[in-house]
Formats: C-alpha cells, sequence, structure tokens
C-alpha cells in the first residue's frame, strides 16, 4: 500500500464506498474502533481505520472485493475473545465484524447436521436445538462466535470425547480475498472427492479467506450426565491419573486439571463449597445410566490408586453447572487473586503419555521465574493452560513472555505444539519454523500468497513480515 498521503486517500476510498453498501453499520466512531483494536491478550492494540458491521455473505464478498482492489487490509472480528492477537489490526485497515451473522439457517435433526452463519454463539445454538435432543458439543467456555471457533482452530473441555472443531465441521461458506464466494464441504459425513478445502480454511485465522456460513455435525443429548471432582496431596498424582484413566479407554467426555493455586483462586471466585485447595481433577461422564456407573466405578479406582484423597459424584444438573461455570471462570478467578493485573494464558499441549513430564517441568520453571501463575488445562488429550499474572512493574510483561516461551518450549522438546486450541496470531509466530520445520512454513506462506495475493486479510498473522 502506497504511504501516508496514497493509503490515507485509498481508505477513505474504501470508506465511501463500503458506506454504499452498509450505511451506518459502517462506523468510524473512535470508541467502536478502539472495541476493535485488540482481543483478550497482551499484544498492542492498534485502530483500524473504520469498523464494517456485515450482515450477509454477499456483504462480506463485496466489501473484500473493495478491499483488495485498493490493497486495504481487512481484519475479520467475531467475539473478540482470541487470546493471540488475531483480531488486532496491526497494518490498520477495515476491522469486519462478523457478529450480526447470528441465523441458524437449517436444522436437519434426522442427519444431525445443521447450517448456521459465523456470528452465531455456542450458547445461542445449543439453546436453540435443545428442544430437538441435539447439541454442539465444541466449548472453548468463553463466549465465542463459531465462525472465530472455525478460523482459530477451537477445541475446549468437551474435545476428549467428541472432538475438535475440525472434527465437527462438513463445510463451510468462504469469501476469498478478491470478493468470490465459494462452498466447500457438504453434508454428508465423508468423500472422496477433490481437496479438502474445508480443513484448510479451518485454523486459517482469517488469513486465507473470511469464512461466513458454517455446516456442523451435531450429537444427541446424553441420556445420563454425571461429573465428578477428584483431589490429590500432589500434581503428579493428578496428571498421573489422567494419563493412566486415557490409556485403559475409559470414554470420559470432559477431564480438566487445576493445580492447587487455580483450585484457591477458583474456591475464592466461585464459592466451591467442600473442595480445598489441593491439585483437583474435574470428570463429566456421558451415556447410559449403567455405561457411566461403570466409568465412574473405574476412574475412581484409578484415582485412588494414584493417591486421591477425595472423589466426590454429582449427578444433578445444579451441582454440574456450578463446577463448570468455575472451571469457564477460572480465568477471571486467577486475575481476582492479584487485583489490577494482566493475566497472560500460555497454550501447549503434548502426547498423553508425556503430560506429566510436561506439567511438572511448567511447575519448575514457574518456581523459577518468581511469578505467581496457575495450570488448568483439558489434560485428556494433553493439553494445559499457565496463567500467568504480569506484575504491574517496567519489566513485568517481559518477564511473563520469558516464562510463556520457556514452557511452549519445553512442549515442543517433547514433541508437542506451541498450541492446542488458541493459534497462532500474533503471539505464537515465533514458534512455527521450530514445530513445523522451513519447507513447511514455505509451502504455507505460497498457499497464503495464491489466495491473497494483495496481502489483504489479517496481514501480520501466522508469519513474520
Amino acid at each position: 500500500m502506497p504511504e501516508n498521503g496514497g493509503r490515507v486517500r485509498l481508505v477513505e476510498a474504501v470508506i465511501t464506498a463500503a458506506h454504499e453498501i452498509l450505511g451506518d453499520r459502517l462506523s468510524t466512531n473512535a470508541n467502536i474502533r478502539e472495541q476493535h483494536a485488540h482481543g483478550e491478550d497482551t499484544q498492542p492494540h492498534a485502530l483500524p481505520d473504520a469498523v464494517a458491521f456485515a450482515e450477509t455473505s454477499e456483504e462480506v464478498a463485496r466489501l473484500l472485493r473493495l478491499c483488495d482492489a485498493a490493497a486495504v487490509p481487512v481484519v475479520p472480528f467475531g467475539a473478540g475473545t482470541s487470546l493471540e492477537g488475531h483480531v488486532t489490526p496491526v497494518a490498520g485497515g477495515i476491522s469486519l465484524d462478523l457478529s450480526r451473522m447470528r441465523r441458524v439457517l437449517e436444522v436437519n435433526a434426522a442427519d444431525m447436521d445443521c447450517r448456521v452463519e459465523a456470528g452465531v454463539t455456542r450458547q445461542q445454538l445449543n439453546a436453540d436445538l435443545r428442544d430437538q435432543g441435539l447439541f454442539f458439543p465444541v466449548d472453548p467456555g468463553s463466549e465465542c462466535t463459531i465462525g472465530g471457533m472455525c478460523a482459530t482452530r477451537a477445541s475446549g473441555t468437551n474435545a476428549v470425547r467428541y472432538g475438535t472443531i475440525r472434527e465437527n465441521v462438513l463445510g463451510l461458506t468462504v469469501a476469498l480475498a478478491d470478493g468470490r464466494l465459494i462452498r466447500t464441504g457438504g453434508r454428508v459425513r465423508k468423500s472422496a472427492t477433490g481437496y479438502d478445502l474445508t480443513r484448510l480454511f479451518i485454523g486459517s485465522e482469517g488469513t486465507l479467506g473470511v469464512i461466513t456460513e458454517i455446516a456442523l455435525r451435531l450429537h444427541g443429548i446424553p441420556e445420563a450426565i454425571v461429573a465428578a471432582t477428584c483431589q490429590f496431596p500432589t500434581l503428579a498424582g493428578a496428571v498421573e491419573t489422567v494419563i493412566s484413566v486415557m490409556q485403559a479407554g475409559v470414554p470420559l467426555a470432559r477431564v480438566e486439571l487445576l493445580d492447587e493455586v487455580q483450585m484457591a483462586a477458583s474456591i475464592a471466585y466461585s464459592k466451591l463449597d467442600g473442595l480445598a485447595p489441593l491439585p483437583s481433577l474435574f470428570f463429566e461422564f456421558h451415556g447410559t445410566e449403567a455405561a457411566i456407573f461403570e466409568q465412574v466405578g473405574r476412574v475412581e479406582e484409578i484415582a485412588r490408586d494414584c493417591g486421591a484423597e477425595r472423589f466426590t459424584k454429582a449427578a444433578d444438573a445444579e451441582a454440574r453447572g456450578q463446577l463448570w461455570k468455575a472451571r469457564h471462570d477460572a480465568y477471571w478467578a486467577a486475575l481476582a487473586m492479584k487485583p489490577g493485573w494482566r493475566g497472560l494464558t500460555t497454550d501447549a499441549i503434548v502426547p498423553i503419555s508425556r503430560l506429566a513430564e510436561a506439567v511438572l517441568g511448567a511447575k519448575e520453571e514457574i518456581a523459577a521465574s518468581g511469578l505467581t501463575a496457575v495450570i488448568v488445562g483439558h489434560v485428556g488429550d494433553g493439553n494445559f493452560h499457565t496463567v500467568i499474572m504480569v506484575p504491574p512493574e517496567p519489566d513485568g510483561l517481559e518477564r511473563a513472555w520469558a516464562l510463556d516461551r520457556k514452557i511452549v518450549g519445553g512442549a515442543l522438546a517433547l514433541g508437542g505444539s506451541c498450541s492446542g486450541e488458541h493459534g497462532v496470531g500474533l503471539g505464537k509466530r515465533e514458534f512455527l519454523e521450530a514445530e513445523h520445520g522451513a519447507e513447511a512454513l514455505a509451502v504455507m506462506r505460497s498457499i497464503k500468497a495464491a489466495l491473497d495475493p494483495r496481502g489483504v486479510l489479517n496481514p501480520g498473522k501466522m508469519f513474520r513480515a
């Protein structure tokens, strides 16, 4: 894009033309631009030149055509809950807000699938599906849009049984950089035709196209659901329990790890009566009552063998709801420990057999850093997070990032990944070559160049310039 005056004229021309498409849904209001200058991360904020609130796939396509012709950047924006700087418009341009695209377009109960617009949230979809005995299982915890979940290849608490967003998407509608609209995939559960474009766009973080509609797999609401909490005197005992349960093939729906620091924070914040500030596991089991009885018994046996001190079951919906709300509020509970401090959330994943080394190694790094941090995780698939409390000191953020790099580096050394679910954005770019290799990264860049030759789609993300 031309510098200074030339850039300003191009952006102004795009804004003028976009007004003709969107009317007052194209905003240059300072407050709205600031709301779209960041996600829930520690990256520096960057203001977009304008914010476009699209309501249809066709509007998205027309806006992209305008921006591509003028080489004006476009950054897709959903709920703004990303944790790696995905929605920060580092090069200015247009923040394309899809949160008003909230229609559930069709539900095919007999085939257990549906089609939704990108701005639909998991909570909204499940409220619509409940009366049909169906649900959508991917649960990152926060109020994310499904389009954003696809863009970042989201996961969450249910992934150990139902898979990530990748396994639950049948097809997509995508607006390409030049304004073409394409459909990928279909409604069938398998196909042996053509390139798998659906999987290409899932996890592409808005750098290859803008996802506007999603066809999803659905699942039947289980006949019975039981939750359980299990507490240990040591973190090692909790982690060894997870490894043993997964290797035994017990079909868990969820298993979440909270270390003793997180448990203390959650007890205070979420009023978890009857639990102690000890390393803990939260389980959930789905199935028939008979199957769950067997599963719970087997898990309790394994946990006791690993030193568990408490194992408590909860079958009623209210008790289960309180438990999982506390888990979803873990980040806010951690922040409440240090009012006025920020939190830097790491994301690493390792093969399940290396989980103990990874988590206990992270614990050692935290102790050595002198910082306060909590460990939580969807440990059934080897994924764990560390919320590092950033002290309000000049070097506080730098120290937190140094700890983050050590934890991620430890996971990579164990054959893991720098991100199990948060994605790359700005925060994980430096690890991509170490994880994938220079040649694979070159192929990724060539795909980006083929689909977005002018570099207008979410520039600066995924790859360093």
